[in-house]
This record gives structure tokens, C-alpha cells and sequence, in this order.
């Protein structure tokens, strides 16, 4: 069996798992059970917003130009669109990473621009 390599290591939002899983049951026919497990999940955590108007919450956010924010940060903010301050750490907290508090603040509000 080959080895494997990595071409492109790049973060994906759930928007973007779920639209991949879909398309691997349209030609495959079915999931197996690990892939079926992932779009339940999908089914309950993925936010309600369209690919388009992520990839409008996505600019809007690196427009912000906060410095200890990455890309992977802004990935997980859109999938979990948190509306308080206290959401938002609980989104960021698996990641070393401290935000001032204006910083989260301006977070929160492009977030909640797009849910209401």
C-alpha cells in the first residue's frame, strides 16, 4: 500500500463537510458508518446560514485585523456563530488563545450582523 501525503493542509468549515459527505451519497449511493455518524453530527451542530453568506461573515471577521486570530479561529467561529461573549470562549477554548475584551466584543457583533 502507498504512503500517503499531505498536499494541502487547510481548515474546512462543516458547511464544507457536509456538502462533501452529500456528494460522496450521491455517487457512492451510501455512507458507510463512520461517514453517516459525521453527517448526523453535521445535522445537528451545522448553522443555517448559505455557503455565500459564510464566506461574507468570513471577510467581515479578517477584516477586523485582530493579530492572534488565525484562520482556523475564524473557521470555527462560523460554524458555531456564537451570540455572547460567553459562547465565544467556549467556541475558542480548546485553542491557547486570549482575546481582549473589545476584541471579543467586535466578534459577537459581526456574528450577531449575520444571525438576525
Amino acid at each position: 500500500m502507498g504512503r500517503p501525503e499531505f498536499i494541502e493542509d487547510y481548515p474546512i468549515g462543516l458547511a464544507e463537510v457536509k456538502s462533501s459527505l452529500d456528494a460522496i451519497q450521491k455517487r457512492d449511493g451510501e455512507l458507510n458508518y463512520r461517514s453517516n455518524k459525521v453527517k448526523d453530527y453535521m445535522d445537528s451542530f451545522s448553522a443555517n446560514l448559505s455557503i455565500s453568506k459564510k464566506e461574507q461573515l468570513k471577510k467581515k471577521l479578517s477584516d477586523l485585523n485582530l493579530v492572534r486570530i488565525k484562520e482556523e479561529h475564524i473557521i470555527k467561529i462560523i460554524d458555531f456563530l456564537p451570540k455572547t461573549v460567553n459562547e465565544l470562549k467556549v467556541v475558542l477554548m480548546a485553542y491557547p488563545l486570549s482575546l481582549p475584551k473589545k476584541d471579543q466584543d467586535g466578534i459577537v457583533e459581526v456574528v450577531k450582523g449575520f444571525i438576525s
